[in-house]
């Protein structure tokens, strides 16, 4: 049965960060993700788990210069020292809050650097990524991310994502599919599920309302339909609810009762 992980960058605003892994697991939620946690101690983050009952799934290596729109650096020559430096810290982050996973953003690609750079210094990178994760058994995870939320970021479409993969070869190297990116950009989201699941390659998978990044069962995606299909597809990681309640997120949370309720979903 689908597991939904709540991310508390995007849920929970309402509340101060250390305080949205109480609200999460008010609301029977038990694993969260969220996109940085590098402002605060590892161990105070892993405290708040462990009060609350709940399991860490995923954050983000550290992206660059994140309020200068910097959106991570993997892919960026000249970057390469910065990008691996902030890899293991992540990594010991990760050590510390039990995160099986990290993912390492791409970035915007610079005007004027020529592709092959770009994909040659992201290889590199990942290829280094995966073998220092492999040795404390983490998966790296890359994500394609939609132009519109996100301009000129690097890594946009599945096929893409799922051929660095397999040129890097690293078994722990994996692809975040966000359903929400992935409808914006190409659509068909059925087939790319029953593709894409069965070949072990997707790490974790993300979810919001299409086009307005609100709940999950708003706008142009049918969430029931969609879980069928992942139940179909045997896929046992977990689902990020990264959107942006309309109101409250407690008063948003209507279909996440009705999953819970109707198919046994865990949260």
């Amino acid at each position: 049965m689908p597991r939904f992980a709540a991310n508390l960058t995007t849920l929970y605003s309402e509340h101060a960060f250390l305080d949205r892994f109480a609200a999460a697991s008010a609301d029977g939620f038990e694993a969260v993700e969220y996109l940085f946690p590098y402002a605060y101690d590892p161990a105070e983050l892993r405290r708040r788990l462990d009060d609350h009952g709940l399991r860490q799934v995923l954050f983000n290596a550290p992206p660059g210069d994140w309020d200068a729109g910097e959106r991570g650096t993997a892919a960026l020559p000249g970057r390469e020292a910065e990008t691996r430096s902030g890899i293991e810290r992540a990594l010991e982050y990760a050590a510390v809050v039990g995160s099986p996973r990290v993912h390492v953003m791409a970035g915007v690609a610079p005007a004027g650097t020529e592709p092959a750079a770009l994909r040659d210094t992201y290889l590199a990178n990942l290829a280094f990524a995966a073998e220092r994760a492999a040795a404390v058994g983490v998966d790296v995870l890359i994500e394609p991310i939609n132009g519109r939320d996100m301009p000129g970021y690097f890594l946009r479409r599945q096929a893409a994502a799922h051929a660095v993969v397999q040129e890097v070869g690293a078994p722990r190297l994996k692809v975040q599919l966000d359903l929400y990116h992935c409808q914006i950009v190409e659509g068909d989201l059925t087939t790319t599920l029953r593709r894409d699941l069965p070949t072990g390659r997707v790490g974790h998978l993300q979810i919001a309302g299409v086009p307005d990044r609100h709940e999950p069962d708003s706008g142009e995606l049918s969430l029931g339909h969609l879980c069928a299909v992942i139940d179909e597809s045997g896929f046992d990681g977990w689902i990020g609810c990264e959107y942006v309640p309309r109101a409250g997120t407690r008063a948003g949370l209507g279909w996440f009762t009705a999953l819970r309720g109707l198919r046994g979903v865990h949260a």
